[in-house]
């Protein structure tokens, strides 16, 4: 576990192995959730990076008439 200082500003700078390991870039944007009294941080993954995600997907599922478009 990996203990940061909040600085006056209330800045907190990410450590280098955390970033590597996620892969955080300069400038990338993080979305900030609150929740159960914790700070989750989640990199956004931008549009063009999702281009084939779920490619392979099985889509034959049964689903509920009101989830059907």
């Amino acid at each position: 576990m990996c203990e940061v200082v909040v600085s006056s500003k209330y800045q907190i700078v990410i450590p280098a192995d955390v970033r590597k390991t996620l892969g955080i870039k300069k400038g990338q944007r993080l979305q900030l959730v609150v929740e159960n009294g914790s700070i989750k941080l989640i990199p956004t993954i931008p549009l063009k990076e999702m281009r084939g995600y779920l490619r392979g997907m099985d889509t034959r599922i049964e689903r509920d008439e009101e989830e059907r478009f």
